[in-house]
């Protein structure tokens, strides 16, 4: 496996029942990277993930986490890892923090000498200091979501794996996670978040991967998913829509109309050039806009399905 690389899969796949539930996967997660999985539910996330943490052997291909493969190197590498994957559970009769402490000392890599302080730092870090002593029972579906996060940060982890972890969060928590997540990985932890919320993969991540039906159909920085969804558009104003439309067609473009707008792919023309030739073909200019290329336009051409893009 190379080296630079937090997790790396080669051709992994499962089979479940005769089902491809994910099919040749070569993922690449850099070092320090807040990495985002993407996909539309049934697209196989959850269970590469949970491939990648030892829960579940692959059908064929294989996997490296840290530099180690898996699941054969689980013990030593996991360890290393803090996960949050299919929702946290927990005892609803105790407090969080005595739900932290159980499961802290379940851990025989944990120290016990100092699991009370880590313990409410973990919480403080998670906005759940006030709340450390209220059994979780009491706790709202967003409190137990954070309660999973401080969960996976009791100890230093050099990669966490996050599985919807704003789910049930309301704005205030989903900032904080957003923070949370940023501060760590300018702490030099790698995060793999996996995601429906399109805005939070946008604001929180500097890479990605989307996959459809079980297979993995794009990755890279989020800059080259961006410039991968195709070209800019033109977005044009004007009382002369039917001139417009034949103007850019003599242009070698593909307009058309949209509300009260014009849209013409750019195909790398430069909009000063566009606009001259519409003033001199008569067309009376309102008013132009560039419409950049989105995420939200790629992960829909990739996978023909809409993602969530608000919180």
């Amino acid at each position: 496996m190379s080296t630079g690389l937090a997790i790396e899969t080669d051709g992994l796949s499962k089979r479940f029942r005769g089902h491809d539930a994910v099919a040749d996967v070569a993922l690449a997660v850099p070092d320090g990277s807040v990495f985002g999985f993407l996909g539309p539910n049934g697209s196989g996330k959850t269970t590469t993930i949970r491939m990648l943490l030892g829960l579940v052997s692959p059908t064929a291909g294989t996997a490296a986490v840290l530099g180690s493969p898996m699941p054969d190197g689980a013990a030593g590498v996991l360890p290393r890892v803090g996960a949050l994957v299919e929702g946290p559970g927990f005892a609803g009769y105790l407090s969080g923090a005595a739900n932290l402490a159980r499961l802290d000392s379940a851990d025989p890599l944990a120290d016990p000498r100092t699991r009370r302080r880590r313990i409410g730092e973990a919480l403080d870090r998670v906005g759940l200091g006030a709340a450390a002593g209220k059994r979780v029972k009491a706790y709202s579906l967003g409190m137990k979501q954070r309660l999973g996060i401080a969960n996976a940060l009791l100890r230093p982890r050099d990669l966490l794996v996050l599985d919807e972890p704003t789910n049930g969060l309301d704005p205030q928590g989903t900032r904080e996670v957003r923070t949370l997540v940023r501060g760590l990985a300018e702490g030099g932890t790698t995060v793999f978040v996996s995601s429906h919320l399109l805005s939070e993969i946008e604001q929180m991540c500097t890479h990605a991967a989307v996959m459809r039906t079980g297979r993995l159909v794009a990755q890279g920085t989020l800059d080259e998913l961006r410039g991968a969804a195709g070209d800019d558009r033109l977005h044009l104003r004007t009382p002369d829509a039917e001139q417009a439309l034949a103007a850019l067609t003599g242009a070698g473009l593909t307009p058309s109309l949209s509300g009260q707008e014009v849209v013409a792919p750019l195909q790398g023309r430069p909009v000063e050039d566009l606009v001259a030739a519409l003033v001199a073909a008569g067309v009376r200019v309102r008013g132009v806009r560039l419409a950049e290329a989105s995420l939200e336009d790629r992960f829909v051409a990739l996978t023909g399905e809409g993602f969530d893009v608000e919180s």
